[in-house]
């Protein structure tokens, strides 16, 4: 099965979405790989667009990542952190399972996320609720966490 990839303009870039069969396999701010194709997702395009909007707050979409079993666990327990709520890489190890020493392990895994905003791995924070990492750039985890009103914006 080929994959096809589609672009979609966000206020923090171009966020490009990619799958196969009209499951989704990936969503980044990075370039498509040479084998694929230009193609239409328009389900994943439109509640992307739509949470972008402000108007959802969560997906309803089928997805497939492919990750180690340690990835996948700390990855299914993103998935649990609620819109608008943020969740420090600490309480996450906790979460699975992993002792206080292994919070970097989690943090790599955090940032192995291949679906980026439909896995809400933005909402993860320092232990002092500070914006570390995120592979779209702090910026990009800013807007979304202030999208989400787990930020306040910026007053001058």
């Amino acid at each position: 099965m080929s994959t096809v990839f589609t672009t979609l303009d966000t206020p923090m870039g171009a966020l490009l979405l990619a799958g196969e069969g009209g499951v989704l396999t990936r969503v980044t701010f990075g370039r498509p790989e040479p084998a694929w194709r230009a193609g239409d997702l328009p389900e994943a395009t439109g509640q992307l667009r739509a949470y972008l909007a402000g108007e959802r707050h969560d997906f309803a979409l089928p997805v497939r990542s492919a990750g180690t079993p340690f990835q996948e666990r700390v990855w299914a327990a993103l998935d649990e952190i609620p819109y608008g709520r943020t969740l420090t890489y600490g309480a996450l190890a906790e979460r699975v399972g992993a002792p206080r020493d292994r919070i970097r392990a989690v943090a790599a895994a955090v940032g192995a996320n291949p679906l980026l905003i439909v896995r809400p791995c933005h909402r993860v924070v320092g232990a002092d609720g500070s914006l570390t990492g995120y592979a779209g750039g702090l910026s990009a985890k800013r807007d979304l966490l202030t999208l989400e009103g787990a930020l306040q914006t910026a007053l001058f």
